[in-house]
């Protein structure tokens, strides 16, 4: 199955603090069909792929035709949840849909934090629009407009939806009257994480033009902090969010020196977290028109094979426009004769480009996806957002680049000295990152180099202890809490789990008044590990830790 750390981590929460939600699922009505609802745990215990999300469509419809509104529904949210963590939201519209139907006729089939979490369901299915043309004009905004129905009391969600729909369909005044509104609105459930909504706003006012205004926004963090590099104690992107969200408004309001700091230690972390590909296009605008072309091509070379899985359309069309101007400022500086290797993806070979070619090949890829945003906008706006951005020039010049002092460069050797794949080398957490990219989960890294991530209904934290970083460690936690008054059976639990099973060892504690059940796998790998060693050991903690997790969730 694959990683959730990106929802975790927009959610501002503890990533070994969520409620159980699946488990929370109310009993009554007519009872599932057992051989369903078998069919559903099968599925929601195969990895992450298509065939999961065809057999859980499968399963959805077949509940539909029975009635079982029930196992319909559980189908969907795991459905959803599927599509979010692939970077699929464009699917999102039908599920959503139909479970808000379903629940509707049945409030029973919701229990806890279920209702609050369909509605940021349905905003993300409304915030699909943004991110990919396959998704129709009407279709998001009568999601838009059911969702101001059920949100009423929460303007800001919907404040902010319009004025982002607004401001990609290029309609400007109409996007800074809500702008305005959200601005003013207090925050609600479905407004996503609170500490990003800076950033979001920074974003936007910097799309604009107002430069000052987006960092006045920037340091809006409702605590009256002012230090935006600052971590905010709460949502795991920050404070790198917010510093990509002021690189080119530091630039061109006269503090470069600041902005270039801020590239450094942004990109320092999101170099390698799969989630923050939509910001790498700042990044690279940065690069280039801080007069750092050559930084740019680097970045360039390293994160260019995450085009050919990225994030949604949009982030896909603006990493390759940001590219395609270094490229062209690169020419200009004399790097023209750089090559770029572009890996083998699909029927695609693997080529050695110079950097025009490259820049003309990425710059075919913006336009075509801008022309599919256009054509079903009915505007140019997209179009003319990517030639804006081809026509910008360096307006200062350079300022040095503070040192990047990241301690995973040197943890592996250059690639000339490199032991093959099949040789042990020393455990790094690029190697625990890189196989996880290989196995397509999503995930975050914090300061400390914990890489955290979702399956399912478990939450797995990888990290590296022991003095020298040898030992693999790997701490599940159960979605599903239980209260404190039953202790006594969550030991017999636990006991009996690590009586039957090798993986993971299994332990409880308390925490806030409920139970918290989670297991523990340590390996030492003082003497290194293979690549492909790594992988088998990456994937027994999940497969382990997820059937740990649904035998919680299966208590009674």
């Amino acid at each position: 199955m694959t990683g959730r750390g990106g929802d975790t981590a927009g959610r501002g929460l503890d990533p070994f603090g969520l409620p159980g939600w699946w488990g929370g699922l109310r009993r009554g009505g007519r009872q599932p069909d057992p051989a369903l609802a078998g069919a559903l745990a099968d599925a929601r215990d195969t990895p992450d792929g298509e065939a999961r999300s065809t057999e859980l469509e499968r399963i959805a419809a077949h509940a539909d035709a029975t009635g079982d509104d029930r196992t319909a529904v559980a189908a969907r949210f795991a459905l959803i949840d599927a599509y979010l963590v692939h970077g699929q939201r464009w699917r999102l519209v039908e599920p959503v849909r139909r479970c808000l139907a379903a629940t509707d006729r049945r409030p029973d089939l919701l229990a806890g934090d279920q209702a609050e979490l369909l509605r940021r369901y349905q905003r993300h299915a409304a915030e699909s629009l943004l991110g990919s043309p396959r998704v129709g004009l009407d279709q998001a905004r009568s999601m838009l407009d059911d969702l101001a129905a059920r949100a009423a009391g929460d303007p800001a969600a919907v404040a902010e939806l319009r004025c982002r729909i607004a401001d990609h369909l290029g309609d400007e005044p109409a996007a800074r009257r809500w702008y305005d509104r959200w601005s003013a609105a207090d925050p609600g459930p479905a407004d996503g994480c609170p500490d990003c909504a800076p950033s979001r706003r920074a974003e936007l006012l910097a799309g604009w033009g107002d430069h000052r205004a987006a960092l006045d926004a920037l340091r809006d963090t409702g605590d009256g902090a002012a230090d935006v590099t600052a971590p905010t104690g709460h949502c795991t992107e920050q404070p790198e969010r917010s510093l990509v969200a002021g690189l080119l408004s530091w630039l061109r309001t006269g503090e470069p020196e600041r902005a270039a700091e801020a590239h450094v230690r942004a990109y320092r972390r999101h170099r390698r977290e799969r989630a923050a590909f939509p910001l790498l296009a700042t990044h690279l605008r940065w690069c280039a028109l801080a007069g750092h072309p050559a930084r740019g091509l680097d970045v360039l070379a390293e994160q260019l094979p995450r085009l050919d899985r990225p994030h949604d359309d949009l982030s896909a069309m603006e990493f390759a426009a940001a590219g395609a101007l270094v490229c062209a400022l690169a020419v200009e500086a004399g790097l023209g004769g750089r090559t770029v290797r572009r890996p083998a993806y699909g029927v695609r070979p693997a080529a050695e480009l110079d950097v025009a070619t490259l820049g003309a090949t990425l710059l075919g890829v913006a336009t075509a996806l801008a022309g599919s945003f256009d054509a079903r906008n009915g505007t140019g706006h997209q179009s003319g957002r990517i030639a804006s951005w081809l026509a910008e020039r360096p307006a200062a010049a350079p300022v040095p680049l503070p040192a990047d002092e990241d301690p995973d460069d040197d943890a592996d050797p250059p690639d000339e000295e490199r032991p093959a794949d099949g040789e042990p080398r020393p455990l790094s957490l690029a190697m625990i990152t890189a196989a996880l990219d290989r196995r397509g989960d999503r995930y975050d890294v914090d300061a400390r180099g914990a890489v955290t991530g979702r399956w399912g209904e478990v939450l797995i934290q990888f990290r590296r202890a022991g003095e020298r970083g040898e030992v693999l460690q790997a701490r599940s936690v159960a979605s599903r809490r239980l209260p404190a008054d039953r202790l006594v059976e969550a030991y017999a639990f636990c006991n009996a789990w690590n009586h039957d099973r090798l993986l993971p060892k299994a332990y409880v504690h308390e925490q806030e008044g409920e139970l918290v059940l989670a297991g523990h796998i340590a390996t030492d790998l003082a003497h290194g590990v293979a690549p492909a060693q790594l992988a088998v050991l990456l994937d027994a903690a999940v497969d382990t830790g997820v059937a740990y997790a649904d035998a919680v969730a299966a208590l009674p």
